[in-house]
């Protein structure tokens, strides 16, 4: 293979890379690809004026400079691309601080080659081969030292970089040496005989190594991505959980607030409706004792069930049936035929349930507020509606003496239902009939079980 052919060989390859940056570099948009392809584009600026027919567009001057100072604005962009990808400035700050001052001396060795080849009236080619040779000697001192500042960062990248960069040292090495024991280099010959073949090649294998680097540097940034994103779902479920668990808490809270809420509400019917049966039962007592003591026994069986009403905050509406019947003999103990209670409910609606004592409050309500004597009766009807609703309605016939009331009754039946979180009761007078009407409790849309019973 001639030099010729593999300059084209060299050139199709660094193109290829180039080529493959550039769609890495739309992709993903980070301006390391940026610095890449510029480093690149000054190899191939480099090689197209020294190798091809472009030199003979050019003098002497221009195509002895551009053998100078090409090869140093690609060293001078390498750094910048080592800064980048290695993240010198933070891991190796004084090695930072070295190549800052080793690219002002690129700097200055450019213009000073700018004077050597344009400035002086006579050329010097001594001079200017011996300032060649330094520089070259002296970037190779600083790749040796770079090396090694670069394997001291152990890591995958670092260590790529570390291998492509002595590949482009040696390559540089052997070419320059080459050119000086073998000054008369055939260009048309075999390409193992020019001196920069052996330049190209540690530039390819330095462009291998970079883009393995690179690569394995953006899918580094992937996983951390990845795992990034992970861990923020997972603080997102996390955080979503300890929502949950507060908003848990906050509902025991309110669960156990409506517990100690009901159980006081309950607290305060038992002494209203033990006040209002011992007057009852002092009444009778001084009447006929017989039927107190009848009383008294009904009273007992009241009062049981009053007790274990009391551990509960929804019952079954036919134990509350149970419980008025035996309550309005009490009642009817003491007014006779002046009080009549009448129950006439669904049977498929008996399990439907209610908070326990709300029928003796509205019928204790109803015998308080009105007159009941025998030629003017008073009628307390419970009975179920089309819409699966309880009714307590009784005739009006209020008594002409005010009756002193706390409303505590009422108050007591519509404060359980808000609590439990059910439709208000709805009072209703019209036609001479004063009407509550109760909503029923579904299972489905009663308290858990763990809160139907209230400890003690």
């Amino acid at each position: 293979m001639t030099f010729q052919i593999w300059g084209a060989v060299f050139t199709g390859m660094v193109l290829s890379i180039m080529l493959l940056n550039v769609v890495q570099w739309i992709i993903y948009r980070n301006h390391l690809y940026g610095l890449y392809t510029l480093y690149m584009l000054a190899w191939l600026f480099y090689f197209g004026l020294r190798v091809y027919e472009f030199r003979d567009w050019f003098s002497v001057e221009t195509n002895y400079f551009v053998r100078a100072v090409a090869p140093m604005g690609a060293y001078y962009v390498y750094f910048g691309f080592a800064d980048a990808i290695l993240d010198l400035h933070r891991r190796l700050p004084r090695f930072y601080r070295q190549l800052q001052f080793v690219k002002l001396g690129i700097v200055i060795y450019v213009a000073s080659q700018f004077v050597l080849c344009y400035g002086w009236p006579v050329w010097h080619p001594s001079l200017y081969e011996a300032s060649f040779i330094a520089m070259r000697l002296a970037m190779a001192v600083l790749g040796i030292y770079g090396i090694r500042q670069m394997l001291s960062l152990r890591d995958a990248v670092s260590t790529a970089y570390a291998v492509g960069t002595g590949f482009l040292l040696i390559g540089g090495l052997t070419a320059m040496f080459m050119s000086l024991t073998w000054p008369g280099e055939d260009w048309s010959g075999p390409f193992w005989n020019v001196s920069l073949s052996y330049m190209q090649m540690g530039i390819i294998a330095e462009l291998v190594c970079c883009s393995l680097g690179l690569s394995y540097r953006q899918r580094q940034a992937a996983v951390r991505n990845v795992r990034m994103e992970q861990e923020l779902t997972n603080e997102r479920e996390k955080h979503h959980r300890d929502q949950l668990e507060a908003e848990l808490a906050m509902q025991r809270l309110e669960q156990e607030k409506t517990e100690v809420h009901i159980r006081a509400l309950q607290a305060q019917v038992n002494p209203h409706f033990l006040f209002n049966s011992l007057n009852s039962l002092s009444a009778l007592i001084e009447d006929d004792s017989q039927r107190a003591v009848v009383f008294l026994d009904e009273l007992s069986s009241v009062y049981r069930y009053l007790l274990r009403a009391n551990d509960q905050v929804l019952i079954p509406l036919a134990d509350e049936l149970a419980f008025i019947r035996s309550y309005s003999h009490l009642l009817q103990t003491r007014h006779g035929n002046a009080l009549r209670v009448v129950c006439n409910v669904k049977p498929y609606l008996l399990n439907r349930q209610l908070p326990p004592l709300t029928l003796q409050l509205l019928v204790e309500n109803a015998v308080k507020h009105n007159v009941a004597l025998p030629e003017q009766p008073l009628v307390i009807a419970i009975v179920t509606d089309q819409n699966d609703q309880l009714q307590v309605r009784n005739n009006v016939q209020r008594k002409t003496v005010r009756v002193v009331s706390n409303g505590i009754g009422l108050a007591n039946i519509w404060s359980k239902y808000q609590m439990l979180n059910q439709t208000i009761p709805t009072i209703r007078e019209d036609d001479g009939q004063f009407t509550v009407t109760l909503p029923l409790i579904t299972a489905d849309n009663a308290l858990p079980e763990s809160s139907r019973k209230l400890t003690s």
